[in-house]
Parts: structure tokens; C-alpha cells; sequence
């Protein structure tokens, strides 16, 4: 599998990156079978683990610290802190009291000595980014990190972050991790070009957004029933049914192309300059094998340009897909006073 350099870090990682959210309680809960689709993925080239400390509320790092036993030193290891961990206002944020308490569960719960890349999974508007950028940079010079990442942050805050650890001496962020896929370039037009120009990598999810893209004949069958997946799926909604009129075009242009439509929707993030790595989150081992059989595929210009006309760059086909929004935005009490 073809590597690439993660941003100003040196560390060479592979173009898909494991991303382990569908392991444990939120996807596959047989430990056994998802530590050897860990090793399955390791064996095919891939060095690059994501995990997260919400993620089943810390199982899925377990599962993981068990499956790179005797093989750690092989593997770029990345995990996330910020989303709640619990019920108290304190278990999450980017509060230096908090990213040392996360930072050495996370430890404790990968069976390692230090993280890769240690990345902030949200924004904390309640927290000065000056606060969060000293914790972590002292993780940093304390050997349990080797660098430190957001994710989902907006333009604005990741220009602010880089103007912030320039000013006052502090490591500053190395990568982004923003969600990509044909149905949700938005990051193309601030994002994405930002991260270019402060040398960031960058590590996408969602290339099949949460399984539209996965081929199947009817996209939005055998889908989680309730929350998320109820809001993804439901077709009552404008923005989804235009993801299903894209969809089906998609599917035709894949066959015409001779390719699962799988391996057209990869293909397509990591045909983008700005990306380092695609995180593939598969939740069952036939899931992982398809999208391994598609990590040396290459679009032609041709292709890409129909997939430009099909979805034009930069947009956003369900702008309800975007996972996060501002306090400002969501609670009208901070609009209303």
C-alpha cells in the first residue's frame, strides 16, 4: 500500500488509515473478530490506527491495545479526547485538566507508553485554545505524545489555533481530520485549502458517508433505525432524497468505469492533494476486504470530471450531514439575550 508523509510530522502512514469506531459496543462487539480485522488490515499494508476515547466509551482503544501486542512499534498510532466521557461538565473539553486526565486513560487503555498523534475531536468554545495548545504541547515534551491533531475544526479555528501556537511557543496542530466524501465536499472550499497552506496533513472519514456510497442496491436499507441513523436515512427529508438521485448516478458511473461503487468513493478522496490519509471504518470483516481490494484504484482525469458534474466541488448535497455545529448556531439562548 502506498504511503505518504502526515503533514510536517516525518511519519510516513499508509493512504488508508483503520479507523476503529464500528469496534466494540457501537458495531462489532466480538473482540476476537475485530482484533484480526485489525491484523488483517496491518498485514495489507496499513500502518496507520485511529481510534477514540468515546468510541464505546474506551473499548474500542481496548480492543486495540490488544490487537497491536507485539507489534506497536510497527504502528501510527492516533486517538481523540474532548467528547464527553461522562456525565460531569468536566469529563471533556479541551481544559488541561481534562486532557491530562484523558490523555493517560487513553494510555492506560492502549497498553502504551505514548500516542502518535494525539488529536482534539471538537472545538471547545468554553476553553481558551492558548490552555489547550500548553497542556498538550507538555504532553509532547513529556515523551506520552509524539504530536497533537484537531478534528472538525472550522477554517476560522484552525487559522486561530496556528496564529495561537506561533504567539505564545506551543506545538501547534499537524494534521485535521474533517469528514470527505462525493457527497460532502463542502471542506473543499475552506478546509481543506487552509490545512494546505499552515502544512497540515490530513486524515478524512466517512468516504461511503455512513454507507450511501457502499454499493448496496437501496442505500437506505438495514440502516440504524434510531438517532443518527434516523436522520441520515430518513427519505422524508429533502436533502436525502437528492442523496439517493445522486446515488443512483454514482452507481451507474462506477459500472461504466467497471468499479464497485465502493472503490470509486475512496478513489475519489484520495485523489484530493490535501489528503494524507482515508480513514476506512468497517464494522464486519467482508466490509474491510472490499475496501482493502480498492486501495491502489486511480480515477482518471475523465472520471473526476464526471463526478464534478454529478456533484459540483465544494457542495454539500445534505448540509444536515455536517457533524458539527456551533453553540452559537444551535442554542438560540446564546442569540437571544
Amino acid at each position: 500500500m502506498k504511503r505518504r508523509t502526515l503533514g510536517g510530522t516525518g511519519m510516513s502512514v499508509s493512504e488508508f488509515a483503520l479507523g476503529t469506531m464500528m469496534l466494540g459496543a457501537m458495531g462489532n462487539t466480538d473482540h476476537d473478530e475485530s482484533v484480526r480485522m485489525i491484523h488483517t488490515a496491518l498485514d495489507a499494508g496499513i500502518n496507520f490506527v485511529d481510534t477514540a476515547d468515546v468510541y464505546s466509551r474506551g473499548e474500542s482503544e481496548e480492543i486495540v491495545g490488544k490487537a497491536l501486542k507485539g507489534r506497536r512499534d510497527d504502528v501510527v498510532l492516533a486517538t481523540k479526547f474532548a467528547l464527553p466521557m461522562g456525565p460531569d461538565a468536566n469529563d471533556r473539553g479541551g481544559s488541561p485538566r481534562w486532557v491530562v486526565r484523558a490523555v493517560e486513560d487513553s494510555l492506560r487503555r492502549l497498553g502504551t507508553d505514548h500516542i502518535d498523534l494525539y488529536q482534539m475531536h471538537r472545538p471547545d468554545p468554553d476553553t481558551d485554545i492558548d490552555e489547550t495548545l500548553s497542556a498538550l504541547s507538555d504532553l509532547v515534551r513529556s515523551g506520552k505524545v509524539r504530536a497533537i491533531g484537531s478534528s472538525l475544526f472550522p477554517p476560522a479555528q484552525i487559522v486561530e489555533a496556528q496564529g495561537t501556537a506561533e504567539r505564545r511557543g506551543h506545538h501547534r496542530f499537524r494534521t485535521e481530520q474533517p469528514p470527505y466524501s462525493i457527497l460532502l465536499r463542502g471542506i473543499e472550499s475552506g478546509t481543506l485549502p487552509t490545512a494546505q497552506r499552515y502544512g497540515m496533513g490530513v486524515l478524512t472519514f466517512g468516504p461511503l458517508s455512513s454507507g450511501w456510497l457502499s454499493g448496496r442496491a437501496d442505500p437506505t436499507a438495514g440502516t440504524r433505525g434510531a438517532g443518527l441513523g434516523a436522520k441520515l436515512f430518513d427519505l422524508s427529508k429533502p436533502g436525502n432524497r437528492a442523496k439517493l438521485d445522486v446515488v443512483e448516478q454514482l452507481t451507474k458511473l462506477a459500472a461504466e468505469a467497471g468499479l464497485p461503487l465502493t472503490h470509486l468513493a475512496t478513489a475519489f478522496v484520495r485523489a484530493h492533494p490535501a489528503v494524507t490519509s482515508v480513514l476506512i471504518g468497517p464494522r464486519r470483516p467482508e466490509q474491510l476486504a472490499d475496501l482493502l481490494a480498492g486501495a491502489d484504484v486511480e480515477l482518471t482525469d475523465d472520471v473526476l470530471d464526471r463526478i464534478d458534474e454529478i456533484v459540483p466541488p465544494g457542495t454539500d448535497i445534505n448540509p444536515d450531514d455536517i457533524y458539527f455545529t456551533w453553540p452559537a448556531l444551535a442554542d438560540k439562548r446564546l442569540r437571544r439575550r
